[in-house]
């Protein structure tokens, strides 16, 4: 338990006044050694004599009584987990932001600060490196850049030409301009958007994803007893504009509904908490699969500051089809996830369930109990070929207890993973040297 911190205030005030502690001790009726041990909080103090501190200190009693903010603490403690290599006195946090809160506050901010850019670096090399829509546009410019480049070297470069291709080679070059200029303010505004979502998502399966996150990917249109139709749901759905979008949107809300009327919100919630979310548990009261039970999971309401539950699904490809992201476990939108997601594992063990405790990497890593199925996807013939699809859920600390199980380290994508042995990867991190 954090100590007390009115002693270690009282001091860092006396000290700021250049006051003695015979003087202040005279002042209030104590002896020195007395205050001395006040100072260094051996001594509890309140009532009487803490107000007359605070008197001749010149400062409300609140200032020096008021409590330790844990929140300040604790991010302090998460800053030195993100510089191990730092020597910092760690056990003196508590002292640190009692008496000197305003600097412990900028710490803390910074640490938050440093921590959301690094995040922002993470989603742009990913953009960079994978983004089909950025190669698109770089493409663009570049082949334009070229095009005025081959137009001027004729111009400059023939002594004699007809005002007839002159002309014609002038139009070019104005043309290419317009173009250059039109392809460099979409790239700057596609950049621009990395903090910022963009306003047209690049795929249906974003599109979809954005409406589900502004519901916290609950439904609740699908939960009653006489539903929401398929039809009305994509009615309010303006944001899905593809013919795309709006046929996996009503392919997921049949599947959703679908999980609803068979394991009905309420019952499930209850009997999800009681039984510590084990989905084989689950999938046995209800009578359902596996899959469908990690996707109910995935759609329950996050309650008021707890942790949310996310979830992945995969095609027999490794392909991400489906994304509900949670804190401190990313999901890549583009390229490929971390080969070492018990998703994959699944994949290549097909009806058996997977169970894993998995630690992000990160300046401090999070753990996740993660379950993982794969199962059939469409229909099942002789002669039709085999297509499963992968569901995996990941459960945070907050919302499960963890089994005793050793930790799998696991990252997002080979392109921002700082592991620096991992005999998965594919390519170099650009968060490691040389990367």
């Amino acid at each position: 338990m954090p100590r007390g911190l009115t002693g270690s205030r009282i001091r860092a005030r006396r000290m700021a006044l250049c006051r003695t502690q015979r003087e202040l001790a005279s002042e209030v009726g104590i002896s020195p050694a007395y205050l001395s041990l006040i100072e260094h909080d051996r001594r509890r103090i309140g009532g009487k004599l803490l107000g007359d501190i605070a008197r001749r200190l010149g400062v409300p009693v609140g200032s020096l009584a008021e409590g330790i903010d844990s929140e300040l603490v604790a991010s302090l403690h998460h800053a030195v987990a993100g510089m191990p290599d730092i020597p910092v006195e760690a056990d003196r946090a508590e002292e640190f932001s009692g008496r000197f809160p305003g600097w412990a506050e900028l710490v803390a901010a910074q640490f938050r600060r440093i921590d959301d850019l690094e995040r922002k670096v993470e989603s742009l090399a990913d953009r960079l490196a994978h983004d089909p829509d950025l190669a698109v546009s770089l493409h663009e410019v570049l082949n334009t850049a070229t095009a005025i480049r081959s137009a001027a070297s004729i111009l400059v470069g023939t002594e004699s030409i007809e005002d007839e291709w002159r002309d014609r080679f002038h139009r070019n070059i104005h043309e290419d301009s317009q173009r250059l200029a039109e392809a460099g303010q979409s790239l700057v505004s596609y950049l621009d958007v990395v903090e910022n979502e963009r306003k047209d998502p690049a795929s249906p399966q974003e599109e979809l994803e954005r409406w589900l996150a502004a519901r916290d990917h609950h439904v609740a249109g699908l939960e009653l007893r006489s539903p929401t139709t398929v039809d009305a749901l994509l009615a309010e759905t303006p944001g899905m504009r593809s013919i795309s979008g709006r046929a996996l949107a009503g392919r997921y809300f049949e599947r959703y509904r679908s999980d609803a009327l068979r394991m009905p919100m309420p019952d499930f919630r209850d009997r999800a908490e009681s039984l510590d979310f084990d989905p084989v548990a689950l999938a046995g009261e209800f009578g359902v699969d596996l899959a469908a039970v990690l996707r109910r999971a995935a759609a329950l309401p996050t309650p008021e500051g707890g942790g949310r539950i996310g979830l992945v699904t995969c095609d027999s490809s490794g392909t991400l089809t489906f994304r509900k992201p949670v804190d401190g476990f990313p999901l890549p939108r583009f390229g490929a996830a971390c080969p070492l997601w018990p998703l994959f594992r699944a994949l290549g063990r097909p009806f058996e369930p997977v169970r894993a405790l998995v630690g992000i990497y990160g300046r401090e890593p999070v753990r996740f109990l993660v379950y993982a199925v794969a199962q059939p996807q469409g229909k099942v013939g002789f002669h039709a070929p085999q297509v499963f699809e992968g569901t995996m859920l990941m459960l945070p600390a907050d919302r499960v207890t963890f089994p005793d199980l050793p930790v799998l380290p696991a990252g997002t994508s080979c392109r921002i993973c700082p592991s620096e042995s991992c005999d998965a990867r594919r390519e170099m991190s650009i968060l490691v040297e040389g990367g």
